[in-house]
């Protein structure tokens, strides 16, 4: 059994339960992932499937990449991915895989990138307090003094800046299906995922620590 999907984030919602509960869910368009690639201990080292997710046109794929993609189809996927897998033996190229591939109240880690902010200053990207506001103070947004005294006399590595906010990969773990439709090859995940809508995901099954 593969250990993970490629999905697309569609957005949130929320959902009753028979018992009236309002649960908030996040909404992935899981699958169909189709097998391009299976690793196996032999020949690399070990055992994986590379699934590939969302048809792309080959005009826009490079010729390498159209190479590859022929040996499981004719088909080019825009977003591809490896997932560990037990026994490559029972998965065959050109495979589809689908929701089915979870199971309802089962717990799941989804992988994917925080939404770009662009470029942030200290209050936003650090929760900065901010300087006062009244007798006279002009420091609202700014970082403040950065460097030191005559010792070390440099700014320490790692001090808090403005910069690049978000795009940054996040796990979020343990998050619990709440239902699964696999006609439309959708996941309801209770809670928030990382991304923004369209945004990529990967659903993984947690690793059982030893």
């Amino acid at each position: 059994m593969s250990k993970g999907l490629i999905g697309k984030k569609l957005g949130m919602t929320s959902i009753f339960t028979a018992d009236g509960q309002y649960i908030p869910v996040t909404v992935v368009l899981a699958g169909p992932c189709i097998v391009t690639q299976i690793k196996t201990e032999a020949n690399d080292g070990y055992n994986a499937l590379q699934l590939g997710f969302e048809e792309k046109k080959s005009s826009r794929t490079t010729k390498p990449l159209q190479g590859h993609f022929k040996k499981s189809g004719a088909n080019c996927y825009a977003h591809i991915r490896e997932f560990d897998v037990d026994d490559p033996a029972a998965f065959q190229l050109g495979q589809s895989l689908g929701p089915d591939l979870f199971a309802v109240g089962e717990r799941v880690d989804v992988v994917g990138h925080s939404k770009g902010r662009g470029f942030a200053g200290v209050v936003k990207r650090h929760r900065f307090g901010g300087g006062r506001k009244t007798h006279g103070g002009r420091c609202f947004r700014i970082p403040g003094s950065v460097g030191s005294s005559a010792w070390p006399s440099k700014v320490i590595k790692g001090k808090r800046f403005p910069g690049r906010y978000g795009v940054e990969r996040f796990t979020t773990r343990n998050l619990k299906i709440v239902d699964i439709r696999p006609q439309d090859n959708l996941i309801l995940i209770k809670g928030a995922i990382p991304g923004h809508r369209d945004a990529p995901v990967m659903i993984k099954k947690p690793k059982i620590e030893k």
